[in-house]
């Protein structure tokens, strides 16, 4: 039932998202200073990841949570009783219209879809910006955020917590030492699948949940009525309007030691061979093969191979690599080089193999950060961030381009970086994404 309440609500939100675009203008000089007591920090999805993104934001010293952004009202008051003083929206755009002057930085932690859109908000108006991985939902997106942050001028870091491990810094240092020689070929796996249904939506519409704005949560995404237990909550990374997949996700953590280490960008051609994307779902058991031009650290060009799904690691490719007995890790990556392969377990040291046996005394290891700390002080103008969006828009690219090229199963896609276009026309009419009546986002 809709009542007076809800009416006005909608009233409120819509005027909302009408004079957002007008406070942009005059709020868009408004960049975020670079406080020295206090970092003002605007939440928005604040649970699940979200709320453990709060909890690692918060303890920095001197940060402020001012306003919380939830479309579910039992998230939103969960966060809202640890963070008292913080204002509450249920829309990502009443937030911006209202307190776009008392806020510094955002946190994004929402699901992928709405990644770009909210983000890209607050960007053009001056605020620096953590954003969940991956960065966005589609590549387009990801090339707007990482101009506009530019232009604008402000501190941004992509949510891959782990690249500031100890582990995941100490491989990095170790293949840059020439540990193994010059890389030909990599191989990265996940032994799981966050493959959705083959059939798509369910033929039913379920009640929405009281504390839910379904329409809100859908934001960019086209109507579709809501299912029980089938998007909200924790069940949409599967699924094509909302999610970018196994690849989308994992891909972001594991990728992200080889392409720092090798000093990667655009790859010049990606295949996939696993099974076709569903019509709304992503398949299981993805394949995909890049073909990367080469750094000082690989050969003329370097063959970099994914893989997600029950099938586990490469234990075929491995096997007359390492020593007798030793197996791979769930999820990871098996670099061979010129004297000798390294493995990348996710989220655990390297470990350096030359002629069938470990050597341990080739790893460098490297001291951990936190990844939050460093953001949140390099908005107070101390130091840098080590993921942002002019290196983590890249490289959620490349992932973006394995998920891309799975609609074409079989095609060798050509890339062109500069105009972000493939030579094949399917897929690259999923380069960007049709967006709802009035949710076309800004610098798009």
């Amino acid at each position: 039932m809709t009542t007076a309440s809800d009416h006005t609500r909608r009233q409120f939100l819509s005027a909302a998202a009408v004079t957002l675009a007008a406070s942009s203008l005059s709020a868009r000089s408004v960049v975020a200073r670079a406080p020295a007591n206090s970092l003002r920090v605007a939440a928005f999805g604040v649970g699940g990841m979200g709320a453990s993104d709060l909890g690692s934001v918060t303890s920095a010293a001197g940060v402020d949570i001012v306003a919380l952004c939830d479309v579910d009202s039992l998230r939103l008051a969960s966060a809202a009783a640890k963070h008292r003083r913080a204002r509450t929206f249920h829309d990502w755009r009443a937030l911006f219209d209202v307190m776009h002057r008392e806020i510094d930085a955002v946190v994004v932690s929402t699901p992928d879809h709405m990644h770009g859109p909210i983000a890209l908000a607050a960007l053009d108006l001056g605020k620096h910006a953590y954003v969940q991985k991956p960065l966005a939902h589609n590549l387009r997106e990801c090339r707007a955020m990482a101009d506009m942050a530019a232009a604008r001028g402000v501190v941004t870091q992509m949510g891959t917590q782990i690249h500031s491990e100890s582990a995941y810094r100490s491989a990095v240092a170790t293949l840059r030492s020439g540990a193994i020689g010059r890389v030909r070929e990599a191989r990265l796996w996940v032994s799981r699948s966050w493959a959705g249904p083959a059939g798509g939506r369910a033929d039913r519409s379920d009640p929405v949940p009281a504390s839910l704005d379904w329409d809100l949560w859908l934001g960019v995404a086209e109507r579709r009525p809501f299912v029980s237990g089938a998007y909200h909550p924790g069940r949409w990374r599967g699924w094509r309007d909302f999610g970018a997949g196994t690849l989308g996700d994992m891909g972001c953590h594991i990728f992200d030691p080889v392409f720092s280490a090798l000093d990667l960008h655009a790859p010049l051609r990606v295949t996939a061979s696993g099974p076709a994307l569903y019509a709304e779902t992503f398949s299981g058991d993805g394949r995909v093969h890049y073909v990367f031009p080469g750094t000082a650290h690989t050969h003329d060009v370097v063959d970099i191979h994914w893989a997600d799904g029950p099938d586990g690691p490469p234990r075929a490719v491995a096997r007359p690599l390492l020593p007798e007995g030793m197996d791979l890790p769930a999820a990871g990556s098996l670099l061979i080089g010129d004297t000798g392969v390294m493995i990348i377990p996710h989220w655990a040291m390297p470990i350096v193999v030359r002629n069938r046996e470990v050597d341990s005394s080739a790893i460098i290891e490297v001291p951990g950060k936190n990844h939050y700390h460093e953001w949140v002080d390099a908005c107070r103008g101390d130091g840098t961030t080590s993921t942002p969006f002019s290196r983590s828009g890249p490289a959620t690219e490349t992932v973006l381009l394995g998920t891309l090229a799975a609609a074409v199963p079989g095609e060798t896609l050509a890339w062109d970086a500069r105009s972000q276009t493939v030579d094949n026309a399917t897929a690259d009419a999923l380069v960007s994404r049709t967006y709802r009546d009035g949710w076309t986002p800004v610098g798009m």
